[in-house]
């Protein structure tokens, strides 16, 4: 393979999922047909692959399931919890499940695998990634293949992915699959099998991806599709950020449909693309898994006036000065104790909820002062609080979504303190 990969062969090649032998070709997907009058109630949505295999629309992301103290009072995943909600989605139709050796400190997998093993394993579809993000030899890359087999107890993957292609550019990529071998290696596993992309899809960044070095959703659906390349879906919610709208934008999707959640508008504009074949949702709990189920269950895609809706009110979002963390971890463990992700969070949420004090002159300015600094002090131990940020950067080259952690860290920071003595 030719170590010069001009950039159409790195969104073909580099960009595509890498799927192992043995599983049913994806070389595009279409709507299965099926709709609220061809279906039993509660049916799933299905996406069907060329060969016929049908595909559910909703698909587990296995990033955000439940944890629990362990024994000697570290974090592990709670089995229990897991094999339970696995057993909703199953029993509903959902056959697509993904994970990361990466994921939940690496634990995801080993759960993953104990959850699903309780079922046929051609009853459904197991997608992970080659996540080699600090050691790039063919040996180390290669124990990461197949310990990732090892641990969700299969002899061969339906989807594999390479993990966060996009950090640090075509030179990175070289260096962790091309020089070393694994392209080659990767390659002649998927002979029997296709490519699909996977990217971050939903109605804020369709148009609106700021983070930095992050592509607008349209441009990348559009480059996909005109390739017929399957696309499945992640952060349809973008970290939870469509699920909690600021109240007035939630009111305008109210005002349409009364009875409909806010996040599921979120769920059906993704899946109202035609070339999307799943959509993940890393439900940490049943709630959002049975609203999910039933979303996709009974799915209408939206109409032209809908998709505009949603992008009037990305528009109006685009405004507010949220950080684009998805809570997704990689950061973690800061080095010096700082708690990134609830940092985020607590201020993330105080935009979204339309209770962020922006200065003096603000009507009810104490109380919403007193509320942030309260909820703050709650939500993240003092001395884990953004103050505390020393600017090592050692957080960053983790972040999928390429946040310039401690700018966004010494920004709260200091919004923080003009805060506290009323300068703002």
């Amino acid at each position: 393979m030719s170590k010069n990969i001009n950039r159409r062969d790195f969104l073909k090649t580099a960009g595509a999922g890498l799927v192992g032998a043995g599983a049913a070709s994806l070389t595009g997907c279409s709507s299965s047909g099926n709709k609220d009058g061809d279906k039993g109630p509660g049916q799933m949505e299905v996406r069907t692959a060329p060969d016929g295999g049908k595909v559910s629309l909703l698909g587990y992301g296995c990033m955000r399931w439940p944890m629990v103290k362990g024994p000697d009072g570290k974090d592990v995943i709670d089995q229990e919890a897991v094999n339970e909600m696995v057993d909703y989605a199953y029993s509903h139709g959902v056959n697509y499940y993904d994970t990361s050796p990466a994921y939940l400190q690496g634990q995801s997998e080993a759960a993953a695998g104990e959850a699903l093993s309780r079922y046929p394993r051609n009853s459904y579809y197991i997608a992970t990634k080659m996540s080699n993000f600090n050691v790039w030899t063919a040996e180390a890359s290669l124990k990461i293949y197949r310990d990732s087999m090892e641990q969700l107890r299969t002899d061969y993957f339906d989807y594999y992915l390479l993990h966060a292609i996009g950090s640090g550019g075509v030179k990175a990529f070289e260096e962790r699959y091309v020089d070393n071998g694994m392209m080659d290696f990767m390659l002649k596993e998927r002979e029997a099998g296709w490519d699909f992309v996977q990217i971050e899809m939903n109605y804020m960044d369709w148009q609106h991806a700021k983070v930095p070095r992050n592509v607008n959703a349209d441009y990348l659906y559009e480059e996909l599709d005109k390739r017929e390349i399957p696309v499945t879906v992640m952060e349809p919610l973008l970290g939870g950020r469509l699920a909690s709208l600021p109240e007035n934008l939630a009111a305008m999707l109210k005002e349409r449909e009364p009875e409909m959640s806010v996040a599921s508008w979120a769920f059906r504009f993704a899946g109202s693309y035609p070339r999307v074949l799943t959509v993940l949702s890393g439900m940490s709990s049943m709630d959002p898994l049975i609203e999910n189920v039933e979303t996709y269950s009974h799915f209408k895609p939206l109409t032209d006036k809908e998709i505009e809706l949603l992008k009037e009110i990305a528009g109006l979002m685009s405004d507010y000065p949220v950080v684009g963390c998805t809570d997704c971890k990689y950061c973690m463990p800061c080095p010096y104790g700082i708690d990134i992700p609830g940092i985020f969070k607590h201020y993330n949420t105080c935009v979204n909820e339309g209770t962020i004090a922006q200065s003096r002159e603000q009507e009810e300015f104490r109380r919403l002062k007193r509320a942030y600094l309260v909820g703050y002090d709650r939500a993240v131990e003092t001395v884990r609080q953004a103050d505390h940020c020393i600017g090592c950067g050692q957080c960053e080259p983790h972040c999928p979504q390429s946040i310039q952690i401690p700018h966004e860290l010494h920004r709260i920071a200091t919004y923080i303190e003009k805060l506290r003595r009323e300068t703002l």
